[in-house]
């Protein structure tokens, strides 16, 4: 049981490195920039006018929530990006506003986007509830055995929820690396601080890769049930 414990250990260690890597960019380059001309957003205001996205607004969302709504057609930035003169603001800003690019284009690529995250998302909940309903199924039937249809369940559920995410990856580089630093690097940013603007469009383009391998730490504890 042991080396199982400490297998579980690395796997989860594994899994959360990314997000982990993710959070910790966010945070390194979060700090205030006296010389930032505007905040993150303002620069959202600034690049749906440039770029005449008729119908596009910015708004202010929760903290840690930063995405682009299509339904709503709303950039929305936490509080730290909307009212923030970082590199973490303005390179995160500028990654929204190019998911509004693509939208207002409508890029083939942005429609992966609308198309598998909700699906995603009811999928991996499908995986869940169907993991809460185990113990029951097994009361129910007083038999140990019932348990394993619903779990298996849940673990194809979270497999493909994960694969799922990992579809809209290309879509999440292109608003980094196709339509974020071009812009940045006409002039919004100084060339010295560029590379670190870099790191935070990895970041920000990876976000969902890392949501889909912490998804998959479900697998393990789904693992550690059947086992016992």
């Amino acid at each position: 049981m042991s080396v199982l414990i400490v297998l579980m250990l690395l796997f989860a260690a594994l899994i959360y490195a990314p997000q982990w890597w993710v959070k910790q960019v966010m945070r390194r380059h979060a700090a205030e920039l006296p010389d930032m001309p505007g905040t993150g957003g303002e620069l959202a205001q600034h690049l749906i006018e440039r770029f005449k996205l008729d119908g596009i607004r910015v708004e202010m969302t929760e903290e840690n929530n930063d995405h682009f709504d299509p339904e709503a057609q709303m950039v929305r930035l936490s509080p730290s990006n909307f009212n923030g003169r970082s590199l973490t603001a303005v390179a995160i800003a500028a990654h929204e506003v190019g998911h509004a690019i693509q939208f207002h284009r409508r890029e083939p690529i942005f429609e992966r986007r609308a198309r598998y995250i909700p699906l995603a998302i009811k999928i991996q909940r499908s995986g869940s509830m169907a993991l809460w309903l185990a113990p029951l199924f097994g009361l129910l039937s007083r038999s140990p055995v019932a348990m394993l249809l619903p779990i298996l369940i849940s673990a194809a559920l979270h497999i493909v929820g994960a694969l799922t995410y990992l579809i809209v990856l290309p879509e999440e580089w292109d608003a980094s690396f196709e339509k974020a630093l071009p812009i940045l690097e006409e002039g919004y940013l100084p060339p010295e601080h560029l590379p670190a603007a870099r790191q935070v469009l990895t970041a920000a383009a990876l976000t969902y890769f890392a949501a889909a391998l912490s998804s998959l730490l479900s697998l393990g504890y789904l693992l550690l049930v059947l086992r016992r």
